[in-house]
Protein backbone atom coordinates (compact mmCIF):
# COMPACT_ATOMS: atom_id res chain seq x y z
CA UNK A 1 0.00 0.00 0.00
CA UNK A 2 1.37 3.75 -0.65
CA UNK A 3 1.54 5.55 2.06
CA UNK A 4 2.45 9.77 2.77
CA UNK A 5 4.44 11.05 4.97
CA UNK A 6 2.22 13.65 6.79
CA UNK A 7 3.95 16.80 8.93
CA UNK A 8 2.68 17.54 12.40
CA UNK A 9 2.78 21.02 14.31
CA UNK A 10 5.26 18.99 16.75
CA UNK A 11 7.66 18.33 14.30
CA UNK A 12 7.90 15.87 10.95
CA UNK A 13 6.72 12.32 11.57
CA UNK A 14 5.38 9.83 8.84
CA UNK A 15 2.29 8.44 10.07
CA UNK A 16 0.59 6.29 6.79
CA UNK A 17 -2.00 8.29 5.16
CA UNK A 18 -4.69 6.74 2.91
CA UNK A 19 -3.22 7.74 -0.57
CA UNK A 20 -3.84 4.20 -1.81
CA UNK A 21 -6.55 1.41 -1.70
CA UNK A 22 -8.37 2.30 0.98
CA UNK A 23 -9.19 -1.14 1.94
CA UNK A 24 -5.32 -1.88 2.34
CA UNK A 25 -5.17 1.18 4.67
CA UNK A 26 -7.85 0.11 6.83
CA UNK A 27 -6.41 -3.29 7.21
CA UNK A 28 -2.78 -1.50 7.76
CA UNK A 29 -3.72 0.25 10.93
CA UNK A 30 -6.07 -2.21 12.23
CA UNK A 31 -2.84 -4.40 12.86
CA UNK A 32 -1.33 -1.49 14.84
CA UNK A 33 -1.87 -3.05 18.55
CA UNK A 34 -3.90 -0.74 20.90
CA UNK A 35 -2.02 0.52 24.00
CA UNK A 36 -2.70 -0.42 27.61
CA UNK A 37 -3.44 2.72 29.75
CA UNK A 38 0.44 1.79 31.56
CA UNK A 39 2.16 2.46 27.91
CA UNK A 40 0.17 5.05 26.85
CA UNK A 41 0.94 6.67 29.92
CA UNK A 42 4.79 6.11 29.67
CA UNK A 43 4.63 7.28 26.13
CA UNK A 44 2.83 10.63 26.56
CA UNK A 45 5.32 11.59 29.27
CA UNK A 46 8.37 10.54 27.00
CA UNK A 47 6.98 13.15 24.55
CA UNK A 48 6.02 15.45 27.25
CA UNK A 49 9.14 15.74 28.97
CA UNK A 50 11.48 14.93 26.07
CA UNK A 51 9.63 15.84 23.03
CA UNK A 52 10.25 11.97 21.60
CA UNK A 53 8.38 11.67 18.49
CA UNK A 54 8.97 7.98 18.25
CA UNK A 55 6.58 8.01 21.26
CA UNK A 56 4.31 10.40 19.70
CA UNK A 57 4.47 8.22 16.39
CA UNK A 58 3.12 5.35 18.30
CA UNK A 59 0.45 7.25 19.87
CA UNK A 60 -0.98 8.20 16.91
CA UNK A 61 -0.20 4.81 15.04
CA UNK A 62 -2.37 3.21 18.01
CA UNK A 63 -5.31 5.21 17.65
CA UNK A 64 -5.53 5.70 13.56
CA UNK A 65 -8.46 2.69 13.21
CA UNK A 66 -10.06 5.19 15.57
CA UNK A 67 -10.08 7.82 12.82
CA UNK A 68 -11.67 5.43 10.01
CA UNK A 69 -14.19 4.45 12.59
CA UNK A 70 -15.37 8.77 13.17
CA UNK A 71 -14.62 9.86 9.80
CA UNK A 72 -17.32 6.85 8.48
CA UNK A 73 -20.06 8.96 10.66
CA UNK A 74 -19.31 11.62 8.16
CA UNK A 75 -20.33 9.60 4.76
CA UNK A 76 -23.74 10.92 3.85
CA UNK A 77 -22.20 14.53 3.24
CA UNK A 78 -21.04 12.85 -0.07
CA UNK A 79 -17.26 13.64 0.47
CA UNK A 80 -14.80 10.77 0.21
CA UNK A 81 -13.79 8.97 3.31
CA UNK A 82 -10.13 9.01 2.55
CA UNK A 83 -10.18 12.55 2.58
CA UNK A 84 -12.34 12.24 5.71
CA UNK A 85 -9.44 10.04 7.06
CA UNK A 86 -6.82 12.39 6.27
CA UNK A 87 -8.21 15.05 8.20
CA UNK A 88 -9.35 13.35 11.38
CA UNK A 89 -5.59 11.75 11.37
CA UNK A 90 -4.66 15.48 11.47
CA UNK A 91 -6.91 16.26 14.34
CA UNK A 92 -5.64 12.80 15.83
CA UNK A 93 -2.08 14.35 15.68
CA UNK A 94 -3.02 17.66 17.21
CA UNK A 95 -4.60 15.48 20.41
CA UNK A 96 -1.40 13.66 20.48
CA UNK A 97 0.45 17.13 20.86
CA UNK A 98 -2.16 18.34 23.80
CA UNK A 99 -2.37 14.96 25.47
CA UNK A 100 -1.58 15.73 28.97
CA UNK A 101 -1.45 12.10 30.32
CA UNK A 102 -1.52 13.33 34.11
CA UNK A 103 -4.85 14.52 33.64
CA UNK A 104 -6.36 10.85 34.54
CA UNK A 105 -8.04 10.63 30.99
CA UNK A 106 -7.57 8.26 28.18
CA UNK A 107 -6.02 9.55 24.39
CA UNK A 108 -9.35 7.70 23.00
CA UNK A 109 -11.51 10.08 24.91
CA UNK A 110 -9.37 12.85 24.31
CA UNK A 111 -8.83 12.58 20.79
CA UNK A 112 -12.53 12.28 19.63
CA UNK A 113 -13.23 16.26 20.42
CA UNK A 114 -10.17 17.00 18.04
CA UNK A 115 -10.55 14.64 15.21
CA UNK A 116 -14.45 15.46 14.66
CA UNK A 117 -13.24 19.05 14.97
CA UNK A 118 -10.87 18.61 11.95
CA UNK A 119 -13.11 16.84 10.06
CA UNK A 120 -16.21 19.50 10.84
CA UNK A 121 -13.67 21.91 9.65
CA UNK A 122 -13.38 20.07 6.34
CA UNK A 123 -17.05 19.69 5.42
CA UNK A 124 -17.92 22.49 6.59
CA UNK A 125 -14.83 24.25 3.42
CA UNK A 126 -15.89 21.68 0.84
CA UNK A 127 -19.87 21.12 0.68
CA UNK A 128 -21.12 23.76 -1.44
CA UNK A 129 -24.45 23.98 0.86
CA UNK A 130 -22.60 24.77 4.07
CA UNK A 131 -20.62 27.38 2.34
CA UNK A 132 -23.57 29.87 4.06
CA UNK A 133 -23.13 27.97 7.98
CA UNK A 134 -20.01 30.50 9.46
CA UNK A 135 -21.15 30.89 12.70
CA UNK A 136 -21.56 28.60 15.88
CA UNK A 137 -25.27 28.96 15.68
CA UNK A 138 -25.18 27.07 12.35
CA UNK A 139 -22.60 24.78 12.23
CA UNK A 140 -24.51 23.41 15.48
CA UNK A 141 -27.30 23.46 13.20
CA UNK A 142 -25.93 21.75 10.68
CA UNK A 143 -24.25 18.89 12.21
CA UNK A 144 -27.52 17.84 14.38
CA UNK A 145 -30.81 19.52 12.43
CA UNK A 146 -31.15 15.91 10.45
CA UNK A 147 -31.17 13.94 13.29
CA UNK A 148 -33.20 15.37 15.46
CA UNK A 149 -36.13 15.73 12.73
CA UNK A 150 -37.95 12.49 12.31
CA UNK A 151 -38.75 12.61 8.89
CA UNK A 152 -38.71 14.53 5.49
CA UNK A 153 -41.96 16.32 6.77
CA UNK A 154 -41.19 20.03 7.50
CA UNK A 155 -40.60 21.16 11.26
CA UNK A 156 -43.80 21.70 13.28
CA UNK A 157 -43.42 25.08 15.31
CA UNK A 158 -43.22 22.75 18.24
CA UNK A 159 -40.28 21.23 16.94
CA UNK A 160 -38.52 23.82 15.76
CA UNK A 161 -39.38 25.26 19.74
CA UNK A 162 -38.10 22.03 20.94
CA UNK A 163 -34.60 21.87 18.77
CA UNK A 164 -33.89 25.55 19.32
CA UNK A 165 -33.73 24.74 23.44
CA UNK A 166 -31.88 21.41 23.28
CA UNK A 167 -29.00 23.09 20.82
CA UNK A 168 -29.74 26.48 22.52
CA UNK A 169 -29.88 28.26 19.06
CA UNK A 170 -32.50 31.27 18.11
CA UNK A 171 -35.83 29.57 16.72
CA UNK A 172 -35.32 31.75 13.36
CA UNK A 173 -32.06 30.26 13.04
CA UNK A 174 -33.60 26.52 12.63
CA UNK A 175 -36.47 27.77 10.64
CA UNK A 176 -33.39 29.02 7.90
CA UNK A 177 -31.00 26.11 8.53
CA UNK A 178 -33.77 23.58 7.49
CA UNK A 179 -34.76 25.60 4.56
CA UNK A 180 -31.00 25.71 3.17
CA UNK A 181 -30.75 21.87 4.11
CA UNK A 182 -34.08 21.10 2.18
CA UNK A 183 -32.68 22.90 -0.97
CA UNK A 184 -30.24 20.22 -1.69
CA UNK A 185 -30.95 18.29 -4.83
CA UNK A 186 -30.57 14.72 -2.78
CA UNK A 187 -33.18 14.05 -0.60
CA UNK A 188 -31.33 12.35 2.70
CA UNK A 189 -33.51 9.71 2.85
CA UNK A 190 -34.31 7.25 0.32
CA UNK A 191 -37.61 6.52 -0.92
CA UNK A 192 -39.09 3.15 1.07
CA UNK A 193 -39.61 1.42 -2.67
CA UNK A 194 -36.68 2.21 -4.14
CA UNK A 195 -33.66 -0.10 -3.27
CA UNK A 196 -31.36 1.39 -5.63
CA UNK A 197 -31.25 4.60 -4.67
CA UNK A 198 -28.40 7.04 -3.11
CA UNK A 199 -29.50 8.35 -0.14
CA UNK A 200 -27.12 10.24 2.64
CA UNK A 201 -28.73 8.26 5.50
CA UNK A 202 -27.68 5.13 4.76
CA UNK A 203 -23.91 5.69 5.24
CA UNK A 204 -24.34 8.02 8.41
CA UNK A 205 -23.04 5.62 11.44
CA UNK A 206 -25.02 4.82 14.46
CA UNK A 207 -23.46 6.22 17.17
CA UNK A 208 -23.93 4.32 19.67
CA UNK A 209 -22.36 1.49 18.00
CA UNK A 210 -19.64 3.02 16.92
CA UNK A 211 -16.21 1.57 17.10
CA UNK A 212 -14.40 3.93 19.05
CA UNK A 213 -17.06 3.60 21.47
CA UNK A 214 -16.73 -0.03 21.68
CA UNK A 215 -12.90 0.01 22.01
CA UNK A 216 -13.67 2.27 24.92
CA UNK A 217 -16.02 -0.24 26.74
CA UNK A 218 -13.69 -3.01 26.03
CA UNK A 219 -10.67 -0.64 27.73
CA UNK A 220 -13.20 0.10 31.01
CA UNK A 221 -13.86 -3.71 31.24
CA UNK A 222 -10.75 -4.57 31.11
CA UNK A 223 -9.13 -2.04 33.51
CA UNK A 224 -12.30 -2.99 36.14
CA UNK A 225 -10.89 -6.65 35.69
CA UNK A 226 -7.74 -5.96 36.85
CA UNK A 227 -8.82 -3.75 39.55
CA UNK A 228 -10.95 -6.74 40.80
CA UNK A 229 -7.76 -9.31 40.24
CA UNK A 230 -5.72 -6.86 42.57
CA UNK A 231 -8.44 -6.41 45.13
CA UNK A 232 -8.65 -10.30 45.29
CA UNK A 233 -4.87 -10.67 45.48
CA UNK A 234 -4.95 -8.02 48.66
CA UNK A 235 -7.53 -10.81 50.78
CA UNK A 236 -6.87 -13.79 52.86
CA UNK A 237 -7.86 -17.33 51.59
CA UNK A 238 -10.60 -17.29 53.66
CA UNK A 239 -12.20 -13.91 52.63
CA UNK A 240 -11.08 -14.19 49.06
CA UNK A 241 -13.24 -17.85 49.30
CA UNK A 242 -16.65 -15.99 50.65
CA UNK A 243 -16.09 -13.31 48.15
CA UNK A 244 -15.67 -15.62 45.37
CA UNK A 245 -18.14 -17.70 46.68
CA UNK A 246 -21.19 -15.41 46.89
CA UNK A 247 -20.18 -12.28 44.61
CA UNK A 248 -18.38 -13.77 41.60
CA UNK A 249 -20.17 -16.91 40.43
CA UNK A 250 -22.63 -16.37 37.47
CA UNK A 251 -25.51 -18.66 38.79
CA UNK A 252 -26.28 -20.46 42.11
CA UNK A 253 -24.13 -18.32 44.42
CA UNK A 254 -23.14 -19.93 48.11
CA UNK A 255 -25.54 -18.35 50.73
CA UNK A 256 -24.19 -17.35 54.15
CA UNK A 257 -25.27 -20.73 55.70
CA UNK A 258 -23.31 -22.93 53.38
CA UNK A 259 -20.31 -20.90 54.05
CA UNK A 260 -20.80 -21.15 57.69
CA UNK A 261 -21.14 -24.63 57.76
CA UNK A 262 -18.10 -24.89 55.00
CA UNK A 263 -15.84 -23.26 58.03
CA UNK A 264 -17.16 -23.86 60.68
CA UNK A 265 -18.78 -20.38 62.14
CA UNK A 266 -22.16 -18.93 62.45
CA UNK A 267 -23.77 -16.99 59.20
CA UNK A 268 -23.41 -13.45 61.32
CA UNK A 269 -19.73 -14.33 61.33
CA UNK A 270 -19.75 -14.99 57.44
CA UNK A 271 -21.03 -12.04 57.13
CA UNK A 272 -18.81 -9.61 59.11
CA UNK A 273 -15.84 -11.70 57.37
CA UNK A 274 -17.35 -10.51 53.94
CA UNK A 275 -18.16 -6.97 54.76
CA UNK A 276 -14.92 -6.46 55.88
CA UNK A 277 -13.37 -8.44 52.62
CA UNK A 278 -15.66 -5.80 50.34
CA UNK A 279 -14.02 -2.45 52.37
CA UNK A 280 -10.66 -3.98 51.71
CA UNK A 281 -11.62 -4.80 48.28
CA UNK A 282 -12.52 -0.94 47.65
CA UNK A 283 -9.48 0.62 49.28
CA UNK A 284 -7.07 -1.71 47.32
CA UNK A 285 -8.85 -0.63 43.93
CA UNK A 286 -8.93 3.37 45.34
CA UNK A 287 -12.20 3.68 44.14
CA UNK A 288 -15.49 3.43 46.60
CA UNK A 289 -17.86 2.65 43.85
CA UNK A 290 -15.69 -0.16 42.08
CA UNK A 291 -17.79 -3.42 43.13
CA UNK A 292 -21.40 -1.67 42.79
CA UNK A 293 -21.65 -3.74 39.70
CA UNK A 294 -21.15 -6.58 40.68
CA UNK A 295 -24.05 -8.91 40.83
CA UNK A 296 -25.92 -9.00 44.33
CA UNK A 297 -25.19 -12.23 46.27
CA UNK A 298 -27.12 -14.96 46.70
CA UNK A 299 -29.45 -15.18 49.62
CA UNK A 300 -28.77 -15.65 53.51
Amino acid sequence: MQTQATTMPLGSMPVPMPTGSLEAYVHTVNRFPILSAEEERALAQRFRAEGDLEAARSLVLSHLRLVVAVARGYLGYGLPHADLIQEGNIGLMKAVKRFDPERGVRLVSFAIHWIKAEIHEYILRNWRMVKLATTKAQRKLFFNLRSMKSGLAPLTRADIKRVAAELRVKPEEVVEMEKRLSGQEIAFEADDDDEDSYAPAQYLADHESEPYRVLEAEESARVQAAGLQKALASLDPRSRRIIEARWLKEKDGATLHELAAEFNVSAERIRQIETKALEKMRKAIGNPDALRALPAPAAA
